[in-house]
């Protein structure tokens, strides 16, 4: 039988995961990155704050005494959150972009790929307690 706290722990970052995928949603990356632009261009404080899951992760590597699955939790959301900043960088602010990358922004993605933490991360945390 799964831990009350264990859930808590699980129901939260679930939260988290369906606030930061509501504001990112969108039919393709290039839309995604459009609205995290948005927020990315006000400051970079707000674009951090708006991925609420990282500091969560941070929080349960401390709290899990940095068990390898809560690092592995870790180290996927700081690649997520690096991987948009560069994106942004690239799309927006330098504006120098590949015709390929731009091809694979422009391409529709699935309705449920954006759910696919809500599955994912979970697992890393029961793995982690």
């Amino acid at each position: 039988m799964i831990d009350e706290v264990i859930l808590n722990y699980i129901l939260l970052f679930v939260i988290l995961e369906i606030f930061e995928i509501s504001w990112q949603k969108a039919p393709n990356i290039m839309g995604m990155l459009i609205r995290m632009h948005k927020h990315y261009s006000k400051s970079i404080f707000l674009f951090l704050i708006m991925h609420p899951t990282f500091y969560f992760s941070i929080g349960f590597v401390l709290l899990t005494n940095y068990s390898t699955s809560s690092l592995i939790l870790l180290f996927v959301k700081t690649l997520d959150i690096a991987t948009k900043i560069l994106l942004i960088e690239q799309v927006f602010i330098k504006r120098e972009i590949s015709q390929e990358l731009s091809l694979a922004l422009l391409t529709p993605i699935n309705k449920l790929l954006p759910y696919l933490g809500v599955i994912i991360y979970p697992i890393l945390i029961l793995l982690a307690i």
